[in-house]
C-alpha cells in the first residue's frame, strides 16, 4: 500500500473554498480553535461561521492544500458601514494545521486574502486575536500590522449558580 507523500514534497497551491471543503475546513477548526486555545473567545467555532462567510463572501474564503490534503484556510468578509467612504476588510478565521505550520501557510494564505480585499477595493484591513496569543500576535506583526488598538473584554460566567440567601420575615 502506498503512503502520502509528507507534505513538503507537495507543492501547496492557495485555491478559493469550494463546498465540498466544508467538513473538512470545519474539523481542522475544531482542532485549532477549542475552548483551550482562548477561553474568552467571544465568537465560537462552528458550522455556522463557515457557511455564513461562504454563502456570502466566497471568493474571501481560501484553503491552502498540498496533494489532496487542505493543510489550513483563511476565511474573510467586507464591511461597508453607512456614511464611511471606506471598505473594510475583516478576517475572520485563520487556521493551519500543526504540522503544516512551518511552511508559510499562513503567511500565503494572508497575501492572498489581501491581495483579493485590494481588488474589492478594501482601503483598510482589520482582525482580532486574544491579548495573550503570542503567536498570532508575532504572525500578524510579520504580516504587516503595527497599529495595535487595544480593546478591553469583560466576560460573567453565568454557568455557576449563584448562591442566594434567603430572607425571612419575622412574623
Amino acid at each position: 500500500m502506498e503512503q502520502d507523500p509528507p507534505i513538503e514534497e507537495e507543492k501547496l497551491r492557495i485555491r478559493e473554498l469550494m463546498i465540498d471543503d466544508l467538513a473538512e475546513v470545519f474539523h481542522i477548526g475544531e482542532e485549532i480553535f477549542t475552548a483551550e486555545y482562548s477561553q474568552n473567545l467571544y465568537r465560537t467555532w462552528d458550522e455556522y461561521e463557515i457557511t455564513t462567510l461562504f454563502n456570502s463572501d466566497s471568493e474571501l474564503c481560501l484553503v491552502a492544500e498540498a496533494g489532496n490534503k487542505i493543510l489550513g484556510f483563511a476565511l474573510g468578509t467586507t464591511v461597508e458601514k453607512h456614511n464611511s467612504p471606506w471598505k473594510y476588510g475583516y478576517l475572520v478565521w485563520l487556521g493551519v494545521r500543526e504540522e503544516a505550520q512551518k511552511r508559510q501557510v499562513g503567511s500565503r494564505l494572508f497575501s492572498e486574502v489581501k491581495r483579493r480585499m485590494r481588488e474589492r477595493g478594501v482601503r483598510m484591513l482589520i482582525i482580532d486575536t486574544s491579548a495573550d496569543n503570542q503567536p498570532a500576535l508575532s504572525f500578524f506583526d510579520k504580516m504587516g500590522f503595527k497599529d495595535r488598538q487595544e480593546h478591553l473584554f469583560l466576560s460573567l460566567n453565568l454557568s455557576r449558580r449563584a448562591k442566594r440567601k434567603s430572607v425571612r420575615k419575622k412574623v
